[in-house]
């Protein structure tokens, strides 16, 4: 993290609990990413992104991909362009979420990055997932207000949840390197204080129950026979045809319950889900597969692996190693191969070895599905 950050402080009294301003705590800030470089992506097909222009007190939301021209055409009133990971495309902009790794990996979600023009914003709202918001380019106005839930009223809008009613207890103007950490729920605003405001949003994401019990369980079910089936080879006579008898749901909720119960087999399908990639149909494989003796030969040319920034490690430990999970597979490691696993969820890039020798099928693999990628180190 930061070299003045405390994080155990942080951790204790702000995290999912009361926002926080950090005024610029980098060695020297400077804004990875161009606001045309962020329109060019805004235009790409497989690129999740949006406009919000403001106009007589309501905002209008539009889906990318845009026409170049279309930043052109927004006129004078306050506009916002909103691109969701940016991250996967931009390794400057990957670099940002390095400081915030005191959250572990598998909690990170992406990196949104925004363009406003003067008085541009989406909107008084609250989300659901941790933000770190990091001013990149010229000046936003942040206001924080109340705490939110479920039931809180929202402004009727086909696309937008909007506030109605937002009274701000906090206010500060965000300059270039400055950071404001929102907790879930907390209601808030930014507006762009002047043009060429450009914020980062890192964003944590936080599994709800209702996704993990309904995936959970149909990851449980497909791999269940169709014999399965409710047994009761010693019922009485019903006293009552129509009852549901307490001894008939007690059988019944222990069928259900000893079926999701496996910790193991939990941790295991969990793994692959927290893991898999957040937009599945992107193609990051390699034009040409690399083989295991091909990567072997590149030892001598200091070739480095770099982790694609699309791509999601994580592990858990084992009795005899650990399991790597990479974009949702699932790779058992021991010995060497377990050690090799950490360093690849530990660092973006590893530097091969002959030491590595044991684990170059598993990095072929890797490299095979486009979650690793190969950098010669040879000079141009």
């Amino acid at each position: 993290m930061f070299p003045s950050f405390d994080v155990q402080a942080f951790l204790r009294d702000h995290w999912q609990k009361q926002p926080l301003l950090i005024r610029n705590p980098w060695d020297a800030w400077a804004n990875p990413l161009e606001p045309d470089e962020l329109a060019g992506l805004a235009c790409e097909e497989g690129v999740e992104s949006r406009i919000v222009v403001q106009t007589d007190g309501d905002w209008a939301l539009e889906h990318g991909p845009f026409a170049d021209d279309r930043f052109a055409t927004l006129g004078g009133s306050p506009w916002t362009l909103l691109v969701q990971a940016v991250d996967h495309h931009a390794p400057d902009v990957a670099a940002l979420i390095a400081p915030f790794r005191f959250i572990p990996d598998w909690r990170i979600d992406d990196v949104m990055v925004s363009y406003a023009s003067d008085g541009g914003g989406v909107g008084p709202h609250f989300d659901q997932y941790d933000v770190f918001l990091v001013q990149g380019l010229g000046r936003r106005r942040w206001r924080v207000g109340q705490r939110c839930d479920r039931d809180t009223a929202l402004r009727p809008h086909r696309d937008l949840r909007l506030l109605p009613d937002f009274a701000a207890t906090d206010e500060w103007v965000l300059e270039p390197g400055d950071i404001l950490y929102v907790p879930p729920g907390f209601a808030h605003e930014g507006v762009a204080v002047g043009d060429d405001c450009m914020t980062y949003s890192i964003g944590f994401r936080a599994p709800s129950r209702p996704d993990m019990l309904v995936e959970w369980a149909d990851h449980l079910a497909a791999d269940m026979p169709d014999d399965d089936l409710y047994a009761d080879p010693d019922i009485q006579p019903a006293a009552s045809p129509g009852e549901i008898e307490p001894d008939a749901i007690a059988r019944l909720h222990a069928m259900t319950i000893a079926a999701m119960a496996d910790r193991s087999a939990f941790a295991a399908w969990f793994g692959q889900h927290v893991t898999a990639p957040k937009y599945p149909d992107a193609d990051w494989r390699p034009e040409e597969p690399v083989t295991a003796e091909e990567l072997m030969a590149l030892i001598d040319e200091g070739a480095e692996l770099w982790r694609n920034p699309a791509s999601r490690f994580a592990f858990l430990r084992e009795e005899d190693g650990v399991t790597l999970f990479v974009d949702g597979s699932a790779h058992p490691c021991a010995g060497d191969l377990a050690i090799l696993a950490r360093q690849l969820c530990a660092h973006p890039a590893v530097t091969l070895d002959r030491s590595m020798a044991a684990g170059i099928d598993l990095l072929a693999a890797l490299v095979n599905q486009g979650s690793l990628m190969i950098e010669d180190g040879q000079e141009d």
